[in-house]
């Protein structure tokens, strides 16, 4: 698979194919959703390859918008223009590109010794790329096959402008690299690797972060803000962080939010170790950390009589489409509802789901379920999505996959 293209068409950045809609398929693009799947298309004019720019026209003509072709792929089109008059050239990545970074720097997540995404796919209107930065190293996600061409102008523009010690790729996900045609290991691909964990620090803790295995670019950079308004809850309770990863609810409770003790959980050894590690570094002796299957885990404490002032979840996704989405609200009920069981009156519970095919309020009934089943009342107290750093296109509201609740137990 060729990293980088060499096509002319490439070069200036100017279609070589038009992509034409069945009838009636061009209002979303109209209103600036990146995704052309191949259903929506009646036809093809000309030969584009994987990577080709195309234009996308209606069915008796009229130009929607240009973008990016993939036959390999269900999702033919990814889009990134919509006035004719754009080129997808090298300058335009370069400024989409410097347009992210600088959103950044406007956030306030310009700290060399911190962590933040850079660029966030469709947010940044750069869909199919993904980059976070630890400290002086970057790990890059490519999760569109045309992107995986100008793999050499993404880096590029990001030594000009962040200058990084290291640029690391990670593959997209094992499901998403097939469905893409995508074919790209792990690898260091510009500068010097890191030997070992890099160290970075969030609202003034310490986070040990593995960027050659640890799980997708390396942290959960989305939660940040959702680990810091869970502590504002955590004095003086007794806490159980499930699915606790490499540590980051569990540590921010005991370090920032006065926790009275912290139980974290995982089932991978690997992720457990970081966060026993992590707790270490941050000085906090009360977070105690187990490697265990969370529904065994969660079934036991429950038999035991075990009680706590704050759960959080943070499972992985539980569904990632919507093919699987009975099955997974089904655990999403079965995990909340044993996390309740768990909870004393008046306890906290912060539950989240990553699954981009949960809606909002896919998740908001599923909760309300759990009330009714469980016959105790659950008030809603904050709702919150992904931090700043992990922009929403207003035209692909796919992105918002996050959903943060904390909610209290009243009774």
């Amino acid at each position: 698979m060729p990293e980088s293209s060499s096509l002319p068409s490439e070069t200036a950045g100017l279609p070589v194919a038009t992509v034409v809609l069945k009838p009636k398929r061009a209002r979303p693009f109209f209103g600036r959703h990146p995704w052309v799947l191949d259903t929506a298309v009646l036809r093809v004019d000309g030969a584009p390859a994987d990577g080709d720019v195309v234009d996308l026209a209606t069915h008796d003509g009229t130009f929607v918008a240009r973008g990016l072709w993939n036959a390999s792929s269900k999702l033919r089109v990814r889009l990134y223009a919509f006035d004719a008059a754009t080129r997808l050239d090298d300058a335009l990545w370069k400024a989409r590109i410097a347009g992210a970074v600088s959103l950044r720097q406007s956030l306030g997540l310009a700290d060399p010794s911190g962590a933040a995404r850079l660029v966030n796919s469709e947010g940044d209107d750069l869909s199919g790329l993904i980059v976070d930065r630890y400290g002086g190293w970057l790990s890059v996600q490519v999760t569109g096959l045309a992107m995986s061409h100008r793999l050499e102008t993404v880096c590029d523009a990001l030594e000009s402008l962040v200058a990084p010690t290291g640029i690391l790729l990670r593959g997209a996900e094992r499901g998403l690299s097939k469905l893409e045609g995508l074919h790209l290991p792990d690898r260091l691909v510009r500068g010097n690797a890191p030997t070992g964990p890099i160290f970075v620090t969030e609202h003034g803790l310490k986070f040990g972060v593995d960027l050659t295995e640890g799980q997708k670019t390396g942290f959960y950079l989305d939660q940040r803000d959702n680990r810091q308004a869970a502590a504002r809850y955590a004095r003086g309770r007794r806490v159980l962080d499930m699915f606790c990863y490499s540590g980051g609810f569990g540590v921010a409770c005991a370090v920032s939010g006065g926790a009275r003790s912290v139980l974290a959980v995982d089932s991978s050894a690997k992720a457990t170790a970081l966060a026993k590690a992590n707790a270490d570094l941050n000085g906090a002796a009360n977070v105690t950390v187990e490697t265990a299957d969370a529904f065994e885990k969660l079934a036991a404490l429950k038999a035991a009589g075990d009680r706590f002032g704050m759960v959080i979840l943070d499972p992985p996704k539980f569904a990632r489409s919507r093919a699987s989405l009975d099955d997974a609200m089904r655990a999403y009920h079965r995990i909340n509802r044993l996390a309740i069981d768990l909870l004393e009156p008046g306890g906290i519970l912060v539950t989240n789901s990553c699954s981009g095919a949960v809606s909002r309020e896919d998740f908001l009934v599923m909760l309300a379920g759990v009330a009714q089943r469980s016959g105790r009342t659950i008030q809603l107290l904050e709702c919150r999505g992904a931090a700043a750093d992990h922009p929403v296109s207003a035209g692909c509201l796919e992105g918002e996959y996050l959903k943060c609740i904390i909610a209290r137990v009243a009774s």
